[in-house]
Protein backbone atom coordinates (compact mmCIF):
# COMPACT_ATOMS: atom_id res chain seq x y z
CA UNK A 1 0.00 0.00 0.00
CA UNK A 2 1.38 3.57 -0.58
CA UNK A 3 2.49 5.61 2.13
CA UNK A 4 0.10 8.52 2.18
CA UNK A 5 1.71 12.21 1.64
CA UNK A 6 0.56 15.03 3.53
CA UNK A 7 0.34 18.29 2.62
CA UNK A 8 -0.36 22.10 4.31
CA UNK A 9 -4.15 21.06 3.94
CA UNK A 10 -3.94 18.19 6.21
CA UNK A 11 -2.20 20.58 9.37
CA UNK A 12 -4.38 22.33 11.55
CA UNK A 13 -3.14 25.57 13.33
CA UNK A 14 -4.98 27.21 16.08
CA UNK A 15 -5.01 31.11 16.21
CA UNK A 16 -3.17 32.72 18.68
CA UNK A 17 -4.46 34.84 21.27
CA UNK A 18 -2.91 38.01 19.71
CA UNK A 19 -4.22 37.20 16.18
CA UNK A 20 -7.37 38.86 16.85
CA UNK A 21 -6.75 42.69 15.52
CA UNK A 22 -7.54 44.97 19.12
CA UNK A 23 -8.63 48.54 18.34
CA UNK A 24 -9.71 51.44 20.86
CA UNK A 25 -12.71 52.54 18.47
CA UNK A 26 -16.03 52.00 20.47
CA UNK A 27 -19.24 51.89 18.01
CA UNK A 28 -20.76 55.13 18.47
CA UNK A 29 -24.76 53.76 19.07
CA UNK A 30 -26.26 56.40 17.34
CA UNK A 31 -29.45 53.99 17.18
CA UNK A 32 -29.60 54.51 21.19
CA UNK A 33 -32.42 55.98 23.03
CA UNK A 34 -32.15 58.18 25.80
CA UNK A 35 -33.37 57.03 29.06
CA UNK A 36 -33.73 58.67 32.57
CA UNK A 37 -32.74 56.34 35.68
CA UNK A 38 -35.73 56.60 38.45
CA UNK A 39 -33.96 53.63 40.57
CA UNK A 40 -31.05 51.02 40.65
CA UNK A 41 -31.26 47.60 42.18
CA UNK A 42 -28.20 45.26 42.63
CA UNK A 43 -27.10 46.05 38.67
CA UNK A 44 -30.32 46.48 37.17
CA UNK A 45 -31.02 49.91 36.15
CA UNK A 46 -34.78 50.59 35.93
CA UNK A 47 -34.96 53.56 32.85
CA UNK A 48 -38.14 55.93 31.78
CA UNK A 49 -37.78 56.52 28.14
CA UNK A 50 -40.15 59.37 26.66
CA UNK A 51 -42.88 57.65 23.81
CA UNK A 52 -45.64 58.31 22.17
CA UNK A 53 -48.01 55.19 20.71
CA UNK A 54 -45.41 52.39 21.49
CA UNK A 55 -45.93 49.14 23.95
CA UNK A 56 -44.03 48.61 26.86
CA UNK A 57 -44.95 49.03 30.41
CA UNK A 58 -46.90 51.99 31.49
CA UNK A 59 -47.37 54.84 34.03
CA UNK A 60 -49.84 52.45 35.83
CA UNK A 61 -48.32 51.56 39.26
CA UNK A 62 -45.93 49.08 37.36
CA UNK A 63 -42.79 50.27 39.49
CA UNK A 64 -42.08 48.63 42.68
CA UNK A 65 -43.27 51.05 44.66
CA UNK A 66 -46.10 51.45 42.74
CA UNK A 67 -45.83 55.02 42.08
CA UNK A 68 -47.13 56.65 38.55
CA UNK A 69 -44.30 57.47 35.61
CA UNK A 70 -44.89 59.28 31.96
CA UNK A 71 -43.33 56.80 29.44
CA UNK A 72 -42.37 53.79 29.38
CA UNK A 73 -39.96 51.48 31.47
CA UNK A 74 -36.89 49.83 30.29
CA UNK A 75 -34.82 47.73 32.44
CA UNK A 76 -30.75 47.57 31.47
CA UNK A 77 -27.57 46.32 33.06
CA UNK A 78 -23.96 48.42 32.41
CA UNK A 79 -22.54 47.26 29.31
CA UNK A 80 -19.13 45.60 29.67
CA UNK A 81 -17.18 49.08 27.22
CA UNK A 82 -18.45 51.50 30.43
CA UNK A 83 -16.06 49.60 32.64
CA UNK A 84 -16.38 50.62 36.38
CA UNK A 85 -18.17 53.99 35.50
CA UNK A 86 -20.91 54.14 38.29
CA UNK A 87 -24.55 54.71 37.15
CA UNK A 88 -26.49 56.51 39.84
CA UNK A 89 -30.46 57.91 40.15
CA UNK A 90 -30.62 61.18 38.09
CA UNK A 91 -28.37 59.94 35.03
CA UNK A 92 -29.47 60.07 31.60
CA UNK A 93 -28.68 57.58 29.44
CA UNK A 94 -28.06 55.96 26.18
CA UNK A 95 -29.99 52.57 26.07
CA UNK A 96 -29.64 49.73 23.05
CA UNK A 97 -30.62 46.57 22.77
CA UNK A 98 -34.39 45.51 23.32
CA UNK A 99 -35.51 48.88 24.72
CA UNK A 100 -39.53 47.77 24.06
CA UNK A 101 -39.93 47.80 27.74
CA UNK A 102 -41.91 44.56 27.36
CA UNK A 103 -41.81 42.15 30.15
CA UNK A 104 -38.67 39.96 30.99
CA UNK A 105 -36.54 42.16 28.91
CA UNK A 106 -33.56 43.92 29.43
CA UNK A 107 -31.53 46.46 27.37
CA UNK A 108 -27.97 47.57 27.76
CA UNK A 109 -26.64 50.72 28.98
CA UNK A 110 -23.82 52.12 26.69
CA UNK A 111 -23.73 55.58 27.30
CA UNK A 112 -23.86 58.15 30.45
CA UNK A 113 -24.50 61.45 29.22
CA UNK A 114 -22.56 64.80 30.60
CA UNK A 115 -23.74 65.13 33.94
CA UNK A 116 -25.02 68.76 35.35
CA UNK A 117 -24.14 68.15 38.79
CA UNK A 118 -23.28 65.35 40.94
CA UNK A 119 -24.14 65.29 44.52
CA UNK A 120 -21.61 63.26 46.90
CA UNK A 121 -20.19 62.65 49.95
CA UNK A 122 -17.72 60.63 51.76
CA UNK A 123 -17.95 56.80 53.57
CA UNK A 124 -16.55 59.19 56.68
CA UNK A 125 -14.45 61.54 57.87
CA UNK A 126 -11.74 59.20 59.31
CA UNK A 127 -8.12 58.77 57.70
CA UNK A 128 -8.80 55.38 57.41
CA UNK A 129 -11.63 55.71 54.82
CA UNK A 130 -9.25 57.87 52.40
CA UNK A 131 -12.58 59.95 51.65
CA UNK A 132 -14.06 57.66 49.35
CA UNK A 133 -16.73 59.14 47.71
CA UNK A 134 -20.15 58.04 47.43
CA UNK A 135 -22.20 59.27 44.63
CA UNK A 136 -25.88 59.82 45.92
CA UNK A 137 -27.84 61.73 43.10
CA UNK A 138 -26.72 63.03 39.58
CA UNK A 139 -28.44 65.97 37.35
CA UNK A 140 -30.04 67.65 40.46
CA UNK A 141 -31.05 71.56 40.57
CA UNK A 142 -32.04 71.93 44.14
CA UNK A 143 -31.14 70.04 47.51
CA UNK A 144 -34.09 69.92 50.01
CA UNK A 145 -32.54 69.32 53.09
CA UNK A 146 -35.63 68.14 55.39
CA UNK A 147 -35.08 68.30 59.28
CA UNK A 148 -38.14 68.05 62.17
CA UNK A 149 -38.31 70.46 64.83
CA UNK A 150 -39.29 68.08 66.75
CA UNK A 151 -38.99 64.23 67.51
CA UNK A 152 -35.97 63.95 66.61
CA UNK A 153 -34.66 67.16 68.08
CA UNK A 154 -32.69 69.32 64.90
CA UNK A 155 -29.27 68.69 64.17
CA UNK A 156 -27.43 71.90 63.09
CA UNK A 157 -24.34 70.07 62.17
CA UNK A 158 -25.69 67.72 60.05
CA UNK A 159 -27.99 70.53 58.40
CA UNK A 160 -24.51 72.16 57.61
CA UNK A 161 -22.85 69.18 56.01
CA UNK A 162 -25.08 68.81 53.52
CA UNK A 163 -24.90 72.86 52.95
CA UNK A 164 -21.59 72.07 51.97
CA UNK A 165 -22.12 69.01 49.76
CA UNK A 166 -24.76 71.48 48.18
CA UNK A 167 -21.91 74.08 47.86
CA UNK A 168 -19.85 71.57 46.29
CA UNK A 169 -22.10 70.17 43.99
CA UNK A 170 -23.48 73.90 42.75
CA UNK A 171 -26.88 72.68 43.83
CA UNK A 172 -29.25 75.17 45.29
CA UNK A 173 -30.10 73.97 49.14
CA UNK A 174 -33.84 74.66 50.44
CA UNK A 175 -34.74 73.58 54.19
CA UNK A 176 -37.64 71.85 54.67
CA UNK A 177 -38.86 72.21 58.13
CA UNK A 178 -41.32 69.96 59.34
CA UNK A 179 -43.48 69.15 62.65
CA UNK A 180 -43.59 72.70 63.22
CA UNK A 181 -46.79 71.99 65.27
CA UNK A 182 -44.61 70.31 67.81
CA UNK A 183 -42.07 73.34 68.44
CA UNK A 184 -41.46 76.83 67.00
CA UNK A 185 -39.00 77.27 63.77
CA UNK A 186 -37.97 80.93 64.56
CA UNK A 187 -34.64 79.44 66.37
CA UNK A 188 -33.25 77.24 63.33
CA UNK A 189 -34.70 80.18 60.62
CA UNK A 190 -32.48 83.17 62.63
CA UNK A 191 -29.55 79.93 62.66
CA UNK A 192 -29.68 79.69 58.83
CA UNK A 193 -30.78 83.86 58.17
CA UNK A 194 -27.10 84.87 56.92
CA UNK A 195 -26.36 82.15 54.70
CA UNK A 196 -29.56 83.09 52.90
CA UNK A 197 -30.86 79.48 52.45
CA UNK A 198 -34.66 79.57 51.51
CA UNK A 199 -37.00 77.65 53.84
CA UNK A 200 -40.13 76.50 53.90
CA UNK A 201 -42.16 75.18 57.33
CA UNK A 202 -45.04 72.07 57.03
CA UNK A 203 -46.97 70.71 60.09
CA UNK A 204 -49.15 67.59 60.52
CA UNK A 205 -52.51 68.63 58.51
CA UNK A 206 -51.05 71.86 57.33
CA UNK A 207 -50.93 72.70 53.72
CA UNK A 208 -47.71 71.72 51.40
CA UNK A 209 -48.76 74.86 49.08
CA UNK A 210 -45.33 76.34 49.74
CA UNK A 211 -43.45 73.61 49.06
CA UNK A 212 -44.73 72.17 45.97
CA UNK A 213 -44.07 75.68 44.50
CA UNK A 214 -40.47 75.39 45.32
CA UNK A 215 -40.55 71.76 43.70
CA UNK A 216 -42.61 72.16 40.42
CA UNK A 217 -40.27 72.65 36.99
CA UNK A 218 -36.97 71.26 38.94
CA UNK A 219 -35.46 68.41 39.90
CA UNK A 220 -34.82 68.07 43.44
CA UNK A 221 -33.28 65.58 45.81
CA UNK A 222 -34.28 64.85 49.01
CA UNK A 223 -32.01 64.33 51.72
CA UNK A 224 -32.20 64.16 55.94
CA UNK A 225 -31.37 61.52 58.75
CA UNK A 226 -34.17 59.03 59.56
CA UNK A 227 -37.64 59.82 61.48
CA UNK A 228 -37.80 63.24 60.37
CA UNK A 229 -40.96 62.59 58.02
CA UNK A 230 -39.15 62.81 54.37
CA UNK A 231 -40.98 59.56 53.53
CA UNK A 232 -44.42 60.96 54.30
CA UNK A 233 -43.29 64.21 52.45
CA UNK A 234 -43.27 62.35 49.36
CA UNK A 235 -46.47 60.42 50.06
CA UNK A 236 -48.43 63.99 50.40
CA UNK A 237 -46.51 64.84 47.08
CA UNK A 238 -46.62 61.74 44.92
CA UNK A 239 -49.77 60.30 45.00
CA UNK A 240 -49.48 55.81 45.12
CA UNK A 241 -45.57 56.81 45.89
CA UNK A 242 -46.25 54.05 48.78
CA UNK A 243 -42.67 55.14 50.59
CA UNK A 244 -42.89 53.17 53.71
CA UNK A 245 -42.63 55.53 57.09
CA UNK A 246 -41.51 54.29 60.90
CA UNK A 247 -41.69 56.05 63.72
CA UNK A 248 -38.89 57.47 66.22
CA UNK A 249 -37.55 55.69 69.28
CA UNK A 250 -38.02 56.56 72.35
CA UNK A 251 -35.04 56.06 73.59
CA UNK A 252 -32.45 57.31 71.18
CA UNK A 253 -34.68 59.68 69.80
CA UNK A 254 -33.82 58.49 66.58
CA UNK A 255 -35.45 57.33 63.33
CA UNK A 256 -35.19 53.93 61.54
CA UNK A 257 -33.82 53.59 57.94
CA UNK A 258 -36.71 52.91 55.76
CA UNK A 259 -35.66 53.98 52.70
CA UNK A 260 -33.32 51.87 51.35
CA UNK A 261 -32.60 53.15 48.11
CA UNK A 262 -32.45 56.46 46.24
CA UNK A 263 -35.67 56.62 43.47
CA UNK A 264 -37.14 59.39 41.77
CA UNK A 265 -41.14 59.99 41.31
CA UNK A 266 -42.30 62.20 38.99
CA UNK A 267 -44.65 64.83 40.68
CA UNK A 268 -48.05 65.81 39.38
CA UNK A 269 -47.86 69.33 38.50
CA UNK A 270 -44.40 68.89 36.58
CA UNK A 271 -40.96 68.21 38.21
CA UNK A 272 -39.21 65.25 40.20
CA UNK A 273 -38.42 64.46 43.55
CA UNK A 274 -35.73 62.17 44.11
CA UNK A 275 -35.91 60.01 47.63
CA UNK A 276 -32.67 59.28 49.18
CA UNK A 277 -32.50 56.75 52.44
CA UNK A 278 -32.37 58.38 55.71
CA UNK A 279 -28.71 58.85 56.85
CA UNK A 280 -27.04 59.04 59.69
CA UNK A 281 -23.63 60.91 58.86
CA UNK A 282 -22.57 62.77 55.95
CA UNK A 283 -18.82 62.36 55.28
CA UNK A 284 -17.07 65.60 53.33
CA UNK A 285 -14.21 64.65 53.44
CA UNK A 286 -13.57 64.79 49.50
CA UNK A 287 -14.07 68.19 49.73
CA UNK A 288 -11.69 71.11 50.00
CA UNK A 289 -12.21 74.49 52.04
CA UNK A 290 -11.43 76.58 49.00
CA UNK A 291 -14.99 75.14 47.97
CA UNK A 292 -16.44 76.10 51.10
CA UNK A 293 -14.95 79.39 50.78
CA UNK A 294 -16.78 79.96 47.44
CA UNK A 295 -20.15 80.00 48.80
CA UNK A 296 -18.93 83.29 50.86
CA UNK A 297 -17.80 85.63 47.94
CA UNK A 298 -18.11 88.50 50.40
CA UNK A 299 -15.11 86.87 53.15
CA UNK A 300 -12.56 85.60 49.57
CA UNK A 301 -11.27 88.62 49.72
CA UNK A 302 -10.48 89.14 52.87
CA UNK A 303 -8.30 85.84 52.65
CA UNK A 304 -5.14 87.06 50.84
CA UNK A 305 -3.65 88.47 53.93
CA UNK A 306 -4.23 84.60 55.19
CA UNK A 307 -1.20 82.65 56.40
CA UNK A 308 -0.09 79.70 53.47
CA UNK A 309 -2.50 76.78 54.11
CA UNK A 310 -5.23 78.68 56.46
CA UNK A 311 -7.86 76.53 57.31
CA UNK A 312 -9.95 79.86 58.83
CA UNK A 313 -10.45 78.47 62.00
CA UNK A 314 -7.41 79.62 64.20
CA UNK A 315 -6.00 82.81 65.53
CA UNK A 316 -3.59 83.11 62.56
CA UNK A 317 -6.71 83.94 60.09
CA UNK A 318 -7.33 87.00 58.82
CA UNK A 319 -10.80 87.07 58.42
CA UNK A 320 -11.58 88.31 62.24
CA UNK A 321 -9.71 91.79 61.22
CA UNK A 322 -11.59 91.86 57.48
CA UNK A 323 -14.56 91.86 59.33
CA UNK A 324 -13.49 93.69 62.40
CA UNK A 325 -12.92 96.44 59.37
CA UNK A 326 -16.90 96.22 58.50
CA UNK A 327 -16.06 94.54 54.85
CA UNK A 328 -18.34 92.04 55.62
CA UNK A 329 -21.24 90.75 58.65
CA UNK A 330 -19.85 89.03 61.89
CA UNK A 331 -22.65 87.18 61.43
CA UNK A 332 -21.21 85.92 57.69
CA UNK A 333 -17.84 84.99 59.78
CA UNK A 334 -19.58 82.70 62.65
CA UNK A 335 -21.56 80.69 59.50
CA UNK A 336 -18.42 79.75 57.60
CA UNK A 337 -16.50 78.39 60.38
CA UNK A 338 -19.50 76.47 61.74
CA UNK A 339 -19.37 74.71 58.30
CA UNK A 340 -15.59 74.34 58.15
CA UNK A 341 -15.45 73.02 61.08
CA UNK A 342 -18.35 70.37 59.78
CA UNK A 343 -15.48 69.79 57.12
CA UNK A 344 -13.23 68.94 59.61
CA UNK A 345 -15.07 66.31 61.33
CA UNK A 346 -16.07 68.40 64.29
CA UNK A 347 -18.82 66.11 67.01
CA UNK A 348 -22.17 66.54 66.46
CA UNK A 349 -23.97 68.79 68.53
CA UNK A 350 -27.69 66.88 68.96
Amino acid sequence: MRKREYDEDDVRVRPGKGSRPRTRIRPAHEDAVEGFVVAVDRGRYTCLVESAGEKGRRRKKDRADGAAMNGRIVVAMKARELGRKGIVVGDRVALVGDVSGTSDTLARVVRVEPRTSMLRRSADDTDNTDGIERPVVANADQLVIVTALADPQPRPRMIDRMLVAAFDADIEPMLCLTKSDLAPPDELVSLYAPLGVPYVVLQKGGTLESVRERLAGRTSVLVGHSGVGKSTLVNALVPDANRAVSHVNAVTGRGRHTSTSAVALELPDGGWIIDTPGVRSFGLAHISVETVLAGFPDLVEGTVECPKGCNHLGEECALDAWVAAGHADPTRLVSLRRLLASREGAPDDD
